[in-house]
């Protein structure tokens, strides 16, 4: 099996992720609370004129233990699944790898990267609610666009398993938010190209901008 290169972790699903087990985590313990409360107080009193909390039954306290527990579970693997999604580079394709879909994507079918600042290649301005609230944070990331002759999967496939914002267009393209996309522009690079890694240099602005490669190659 070929080896890979490092995997560079997905952004966007960590910070969405972030955002989700705290609050079945908050479910979870909430649930496990009320049961212990209620079920404790009946303990407390023996006469069921004097307790003042409502009587909870042997049937539903079980229920909402139940549900604490698929809470708890979720919060576990929501908690595993933060550092899950990522993409991983390998001699002749790279990996793309999230919660629900794993992609290989062969080099043959990139046809040039670019930089960009998520802002904007996603305004904040352009989205509503959460989309918007998972983007703000984002917005001063650079990120990698790699534009492809084709999708190795039809495109209404990829969008139903990947976040839209893997697409900011209607060409065959992904947009990778990364943990290190200077690192990651450079291996990509090398890989396709066999070459040798060499100094990345930050774009000036938040434009589109020309193939990291190309521009060093310039100087």
């Amino acid at each position: 099996m070929a080896k890979g290169g490092r995997k560079y972790r997905l952004l966007l699903y960590r910070h969405v992720l972030n955002r989700w087990w705290p609050a079945t985590l908050f479910v979870a313990l909430l649930l496990f609370l009320y049961v212990g409360v209620l079920w404790g107080a009946q303990w407390y009193f023996l006469d069921p004129a004097e307790n003042p909390l409502p009587i909870l039954s042997d049937r539903d306290g079980y229920l909402l233990i139940g549900a604490g527990g698929f809470a708890l579970l979720i919060t576990f693997l929501f908690w595993l699944a933060r550092n899950g999604a990522y993409v991983q580079l390998f001699d002749t394709y790279l990996r793309i790898v999230t919660p629900f879909m794993r992609i290989h994507v062969a080099y043959k079918r990139i046809h040039r990267t670019v930089t960009a600042q998520v802002v904007d290649l996603f305004p904040p301005s352009k989205y509503k609610g959460t989309a918007r609230e998972i983007l703000e944070p984002l917005s001063n990331e650079t990120a990698l666009v790699v534009h492809l002759t084709a999708y190795p999967l039809p495109r209404r496939v990829l969008r139903l398993f990947l976040s839209p914002f893997f697409f900011y267009d209607k060409t065959p393209h992904f947009v990778f938010i990364v943990d290190d996309w200077m690192r990651f522009s450079i291996e990509l690079d090398s890989r396709r190209t066999g070459g040798k890694p060499q100094a990345p240099r930050r774009p000036a602005g938040p434009r589109l901008g020309s193939g990291l490669l190309d521009e060093l190659m310039r100087k």
